[in-house]
């Protein structure tokens, strides 16, 4: 998939994402969807992430690149955080239940394959449309 329509797919979800946390009936007693543990920490970390996504979405595809680089390797950080810690606030403020480690843990995958396995093209690169 293309890093530029990448961002904005991420963007959209973790907007969407972080905007139903704070609607009661899509997260009754703190639970997106009935499975994941949300809290104002958890949703702000969401919407600040879409946000991101979506700038560097606009920015370019290098930004793209950059975006899932360094997304995959913090949310890495995150799972590996919530395996340790388990079922409790991370870092004193972000709701987590194995539900939302696993998760992260995917999107970590799916982040630093696009970050890292989609090399930049250089200048002057032929392409095969190029060749004769």
């Amino acid at each position: 998939m293309p890093l530029k329509p990448a961002a904005f797919v991420f963007g959209v979800i973790f907007l969407v994402v972080g905007i139903l946390g704070f609607i009661p009936a899509a997260a009754p007693h703190g639970m997106l969807f009935g499975i994941f543990h949300v809290n104002a920490a958890h949703n702000a970390v969401h919407l600040l992430s879409g946000a991101a996504a979506l700038g560097c979405g606009l920015a370019g595809t290098g930004a793209a690149r950059l975006y899932f680089r360094i997304f995959g390797i913090i949310y890495g950080l995150v799972a590996v955080l919530g395996f340790v810690q388990g079922e409790t606030l991370l870092l004193g403020l972000i709701s987590n239940n194995m539900a939302d480690v696993w998760l992260h843990t995917t999107i970590a995958v799916v982040s630093l394959v696009l970050g890292f396995a989609s090399a930049p093209r250089t200048e002057g690169a032929t392409s095969r449309t190029d060749l004769p």
